[in-house]
């Protein structure tokens, strides 16, 4: 990475416009950056790294956002970094705009503008700059890729710091390794250590569950036993030694007695089958005696109440004979009834239509009646051309009034026309003038919308900043929430972990075994064991403890976080909406949305008024045309009015003769249809009437024949004899059932067994049921026995199989267990095999300090005239690990030492190498990016010239590597060594840079 050149306007104490050339500068390989104490050299190391990461450096991260803005710089002047540099073989150019506070274009106060990015790309095939991202993201990750370093290893390997390597070099192995880590990303090793350890309690937790269901499987074992076990399970607990062969051992034995108590079971089940099956054949004996006797005295009582009934059944018996000869007669009766209500039915018929005749045909027969039927349809027939006159009149009459109705609807146009062309100026007038209002509405609406999106974007903003300001204070008490809660959890962790300890023997006293050496003392005697007391804590609760804290911790880290992202938030937002109160911001769009909204329903009448104007003129013809169209009709209606009135007083002249003394000709047509029609219908009932009397007398005739056949004195008592269907089967049924009562009756009486058992005496049911009951009851018993027996098999059965599967899956697990505790112990540093008790992530920082260690030294040697050598320490630190030490070796001496003896001159010369040779490791750690350019902050001061001499002879040389070296110092005796120079002037209206000794 090389640096060419860098454009600074009103940043930090530049209150101007500032250039600084790097190529001049890097000429020389070394030039001296300096200047009076705020004149602003560290500024110029903000700017670059600023321009790159969009950040400065970590230990002045407080003067981001609005406050990197020169205060001498002019209001309108825009707060801006520009950086040219080559990185990768690509030539780039980075420009960066952080928010600001600018005057308002209009009105009074300022307004806060967005922080905007560019990245530009020199294309020398073109020979023009190409744009290639405006995205801070994706600058950033650009960037950061092309360089290979996070913003914190480019600060700590390019811009190296005032005092921070002196304090590396003094540092304890905790502060040394998190700088380590955070330059060589070391925390996947860490993650690796934790990850192992997950692991670790997972496997344990699976053993524990394993055991925990192998116990649970062996106490179901001992329910279902019962009480058949000959011994109690043994009392066990998960990760006792043994669990699986003693619980599968306790199993065998269960099984072997159930089994036994099985075949035991079995027996008793099959004398109790035997003895159910004797009682059950007697009983049955015993049931069919009583079923015989019931039989017979139901029979013999049968018998009486039959004899009882005799008289009943023979009178019914004489009356089924009469209704089977009246059945003869009844088709001859069913004949009788019809006919005469045919007759009667004429009769009635006949005496309704006499009844609408005149009263001169009182008398009339059926002939005479047919004979004025036919005169009135005559008289009928001669009225049909009178009724084609009248149907043509009343045409005329309606034509007639159909034009009459024409002159009044033309009349009526005629008027609307001329009173609506009368008032058509004004119309136009007033639609015109709609329209010019309509389109000076639509302009007012485009003016308001170019100023409501702005507006709303800043009320948008401002609405967000202050629910931002709420969630701050709701994160603030989450973060107190949480930090409380992490305490609480690490005090809690604090005093198991003391009670564990306080009662350790106990849990070591738990492993003892009488004859096995103690692990503690090796004797191999035990004769006052320690025990645990009431309220032990073991180590699970110890890991539990340790495991909430963690997470209360992680969580407090989480919600610290969270609290910072809603603050980065809350100041976006609160630079986008500027100073204006949030209710200020809302009225105001309010007022913007109410102007826009007045605007737009008046310019909405723009298109209706222009479709109104339209309309207005086809109207206009329209009515003109009708005016015209309305004369001609007038003219020819009144010669028809006249040829109609000629034709309506000639065919009135003849209807007046043809109605007579009717209102019309129809109504005498309706006359004589009705007249015509009764006539008919009174002959017609006549001639029924009469047919259907001599039908009757037919009938009468009939009948008394039959009823004399059949035996009956009169049709009368023929009739009576008759049974309708329900009585006919009632009676039948009755007859029926008398009969099979009585062959029922006889039957039964005639069995020789049902006799038989009459004379035997009454038999016992009830003590055969009693023995009965009681043999079932036996075999119940028995039965319920043997199936709760092999019940009890069957399952110890299947737990034992459950168990044995349980055990070979465990067997695995087991293994597994103690493979990933071996490996968790030794990244921990806890194992026995890892000598140094040194955890992963320290390994490989070591490794990387004894490189960096290395690569300082050959700096080192040069600038103590071959004194002095940097070498890593492995010695341990506190809780008996090794650390990151970090000590120097004198060669005048053949001693090492620590690193803290050097003195300051010493310190500073030792430390420049350490950096250095840091920023070769860092540099082949993120792939070999070249570095072209360096800084150096402050430091020189404490040096001897000698020293100083071999410094910069150490410095020069790395422009054998193609590098140029900044040095950022007071001493006035580098302004003479040094040639090329960048000096910051301090001024009153702000610093100014000035370039001295270059080309």
């Amino acid at each position: 990475m090389r640096l060419h050149r860098l454009d600074i306007q009103a940043f930090g104490p530049f209150g101007g416009a500032q250039s600084v050339d790097f190529d001049e500068l890097s000429a020389a390989g070394i030039f001296l950056l300096h200047g009076p104490t705020g004149a602003g050299k560290t500024s110029v190391l903000d700017a670059v790294c600023f321009a790159l990461y969009g950040a400065v450096p970590g230990a002045r991260q407080s003067g981001q956002g609005l406050t990197l803005r020169s205060d001498h710089a002019a209001p309108a002047t825009r707060t801006e970094i520009r950086l040219e540099l080559t990185v990768a073989g690509r030539r780039l150019e980075v420009t960066r705009q952080p928010p600001w506070e600018r005057p308002k274009k209009r009105g009074t106060g300022t307004t806060t503008d967005k922080a905007q990015s560019w990245l530009r790309e020199y294309d020398a095939t073109a020979g023009a700059w190409k744009d290639l991202s405006r995205s801070h993201q994706e600058i950033g990750e650009e960037i950061t890729q092309l360089l290979g370093m996070s913003r914190e290893q480019f600060c700590q390997v390019v811009l190296l710091p005032q005092g921070d390597f002196a304090r590396f070099l003094r540092a304890d192995a905790e502060a040394r390794g998190k700088l380590l880590g955070r330059l060589f990303d070391t925390h996947r090793f860490a993650e690796v250590e934790k990850r192992l350890a997950e692991r670790r309690r997972a496997a344990e937790a699976e053993v524990r569950d394993g055991d925990a269901a192998l116990l649970a499987d062996a106490h179901r074992m001992q329910q279902a036993a019962g009480d058949t076990a000959e011994s109690p399970l043994p009392d066990l607990a998960p990760g006792d030694p043994g669990v699986a062969e003693t619980v599968l051992a306790w199993a065998a034995v269960a099984r072997s007695t159930a089994r036994e108590r099985l075949t035991l079971a079995h027996c008793a089940r099959t004398a109790a089958a035997s003895a159910h099956a004797a009682a059950d054949r007697a009983l049955d004996d015993v049931r069919e005696l009583v079923r015989l006797q019931r039989r017979f005295t139901e029979a013999r009582e049968r018998a009486g109440r039959l004899e009882e009934r005799a008289d009943a059944h023979r009178e019914a018996q004489a009356r089924m004979e009469r209704a089977r000869k009246a059945e003869t007669v009844a088709p001859a009766l069913d004949l009788r009834e019809a006919t005469e209500a045919e007759h009667r039915s004429a009769a009635t018929e006949e005496a309704r239509a006499r009844a609408v005749l005149p009263g001169t045909f009182a008398d009339a027969g059926a002939p005479g009646l047919a004979s004025a039927a036919r005169r009135a349809a005559e008289e009928l027939g001669g009225l049909e051309s009178a009724r084609r006159a009248e149907q043509r009149l009343s045409d005329l009459v309606a034509e007639r009034a159909d034009l009459d109705r024409q002159e009044r609807a033309d009349g009526d146009v005629l008027h609307e026309a001329e009173s609506w062309l009368a008032e058509w100026d004004a119309t136009r007038a007033d639609l015109q003038a709609r329209i010019e209002s309509a389109q000076q509405a639509a302009t007012r609406a485009e003016q308001l919308a170019v100023q409501r999106e702005p507006a709303q974007q800043r009320l948008r903003a401002a609405r967000q900043a202050d629910q931002f300001a709420a969630d701050i204070e709701a994160t603030q008490a989450q973060v107190l929430a949480s930090t409380e809660r992490a305490l609480k959890a690490h005090a809690r962790w604090l005093d198991l972990k003391e009670q564990r300890l306080n009662g350790i023997a106990a849990e070591l006293a738990a492993n003892l075994t009488d004859g096995e050496p103690c692990a503690v003392c090796g004797a191999t005697e035990h004769p006052a064991p320690a025990r645990k007391v009431a309220g032990h804590v073991d180590r699970e609760a110890e890991e539990s403890a340790l495991a909430e804290y963690q997470r209360a911790d992680e969580r407090r880290v989480e919600d610290e976080r969270r609290l910072g992202v809603v603050r980065e938030a809350w100041s976006a937002a609160r630079a986008e909406a500027g100073d204006t109160p949030t209710a200020r911001l809302d009225e105001q769009v309010e007022e913007l949305e109410r102007l826009h909204a007045e605007a737009r329903q008046g310019a909405s009448g723009l298109h209706p008024a222009h479709e109104e104007l339209r309309a207005a003129e086809q109207e206009r013809e329209r009515r003109a045309a009708a005016l015209q169209q309305a004369a001609v009709r007038a003219a020819s209606r009144v010669a028809h009015r006249e040829r109609l009135d000629r034709e309506k007083a000639s065919l009135e002249q003849e209807l007046e003769q043809a109605r007579g003394s009717a209102d019309s000709v129809t109504a005498r047509a309706a006359q004589l249809e009705r007249e015509a029609a009764r006539l008919t219908q009174a002959a017609d009932a006549a001639r029924t009437t009469e047919l259907t009397a001599q039908r009757l007398k037919d009938a009468d005739a009939r009948l008394a024949d039959a009823a004399f056949r059949a035996g009956f004195e009169t049709p009368a008592a023929a009739a009576a004899a008759l049974l309708d269907d329900a009585a006919h089967r009632d009676l039948q049924r009755r007859l029926d059932a008398w009969q099979s009562e009585e062959a029922a009756v006889r039957a039964v009486l005639a069995e020789a067994e049902t006799a038989a058992a009459a004379q035997r005496p009454p038999a016992d049911l009830r003590e055969a049921e009693q023995l009965a009951e009681s043999a079932a009851r036996r075999l119940q018993e028995t039965a319920s026995g043997q199936d709760a027996a092999a019940r009890r098999c069957i399952e110890l059965d299947r737990l034992s199989s459950q168990a044995a599967a349980s055990v070979r899956r465990l067997g695995p697990l087991r293994d597994e267990y103690d493979r990933v505790a071996r490996m968790a112990a030794l990244a921990a540093g806890t194992s026995a095999d890892n000598e140094r008790k040194m955890r992963l992530e320290s390994y490989v920082l070591a490794a990387r300090l004894e490189q960096v260690a290395a690569a300082a030294t050959v700096r080192l040697q040069r600038m103590s005239s071959g004194r002095y050598t940097l070498v890593h320490s492995a010695d341990r630190a506190g809780r008996g690990r090794s650390g990151l030490g970090l000590h120097v070796v004198d060669a005048w001496t053949g001693r090492e030492r620590d690193t803290a003896t050097l003195s300051g001159g010493e310190t500073f010369f030792a430390s420049l190498a350490l950096a250095l040779g840091l920023a070769d490791v860092v540099t082949d750690e993120a792939g070999g990016v070249r570095l072209d350019t360096l800084f150096i902050d402050e430091g020189f001061g404490s040096l001897d010239d000698q020293t100083l001499d071999e410094v910069l002879d150490v410095l020069d040389s790395l422009r054998e590597r193609d590098r140029s070296v900044g040095i950022v110092s007071h001493v006035a005796d580098l302004r003479r060594r040094i040639h090329a120079q960048l000096e910051i002037v301090k001024e009153r209206t702000g610093s100014v840079v000035r370039q001295r000794g270059v080309r």
